[in-house]
């Protein structure tokens, strides 16, 4: 058994005890101080009639993560009684825990309310290639309930070009792809919205907003102030403290079409750099190159706690 697959096993026995139906949206306790990681792995098992989309809107995650974290098992029929892990436990994205940050790697926002020691996480429906979702900081500018769509005309062109012209306004209504709510961004023509569509969270299907499930959108508006900050980073690699213990949770880097080919082993490194409290030297490099290409979005051990604890008590030169 390799290194890497024998601590998923692990981490995968240890949390098979939370077996879950339908969950309501991940609200999670903050880890203590120096530490990054929230959740916890769940297993269920799967019904006759399941699919990853069913299960993915019950238990708020999101289409490609569903399929990332069950290599081998069919998403469109799983099978009565299948084993499903439910990739439910994230290293934290780096930076400020502060408002929100949205990770495009993973399709997934994290929401940290001001003076609470929680964080709330749900996935997301991204900018596909050609309309990618932007890297930036940005505010929440405006909330509107039951919102009407204005399709740009961009967006009208490419419709009309494949024989579905759009209106110059949607009203709201099962029609309007914006759901039940949206909130605008400081950056020009970016939402954050739900969707007339559940199929889509969590993959590349809009045209650089964030969709969300509208239970999610909902929520999330509830709780959010107008000012409220949004970081969005893209980080498919995180490095992250728990116990001692050093992880690494990986995601497919987002690709655009004819750009070069990502070299994952560089951005596994730049990663790490950013990570002035870790050091190379104290890792497992095999297992990291095999979380690199399994892309699971897992968080796995890859440094013991001995290692750790001698690597913080060692002097800085």
């Amino acid at each position: 058994m390799s290194p890497r697959v024998s601590a998923v096993a692990r981490c995968v026995s240890l949390c098979a005890v939370f077996v879950a139906g339908s969950a309501a949206a991940l609200e999670l306790p903050l880890p203590p101080p120096g530490e990054d990681i929230v959740g916890e792995i769940k297993v269920i098992k799967a019904r006759y009639e399941d699919t990853f989309a069913d299960i993915g809107t019950a238990n708020d995650l999101g289409y490609l993560e569903m399929v990332a974290a069950n290599p081998g098992v069919d998403a469109w029929l799983p099978g009565e009684g299948t084993d499903i892990v439910l990739p439910t436990r994230y290293i934290l994205p780096s930076g400020p825990r502060e408002g929100i940050v949205i990770n495009l790697a993973e399709y997934r926002l994290y929401y940290f309310p001001k003076g609470q020691n929680v964080v709330y996480t749900y996935p997301l429906g991204i900018g596909r290639e050609g309309w990618s979702s932007p890297v930036t900081q940005a505010r929440i500018t405006a909330k509107t309930p039951n919102p009407a769509w204005y399709p740009p005309q961009s967006i009208r062109e490419e419709h009309a070009a494949d024989g579905d012209p759009l209106p110059s306004v949607v009203p709201p209504g099962p029609d309007n792809p914006l759901g039940p709510f949206k909130m605008s961004l400081s950056v020009p023509g970016y939402l954050i919205h739900g969707s007339n569509k559940k199929f889509g969270i969590g993959m590349r299907v809009s045209h650089g907003c964030f969709r969300m499930l509208n239970n999610n959108v909902l929520e999330l508006a509830d709780m959010v102030p107008v000012g409220t900050s949004v970081r969005i980073v893209n980080e498919p690699y995180k490095f992250g403290v728990s116990g001692g213990k050093v992880y690494l949770e990986a995601h497919t880097p987002l690709g655009e079409e004819n750009e070069p080919a990502v070299d994952h082993h560089t951005e596994v490194v730049n990663a790490l750099i950013r990570r002035s409290d870790l050091s190379a030297d104290t890792l497992d490099w095999d297992v990291v190159r095999e979380v690199v290409a399994a892309h699971d979005g897992l968080p796995v051990e890859i440094a013991s706690p001995r290692e750790t604890v001698i690597q913080a008590q060692s002097p800085s030169l």
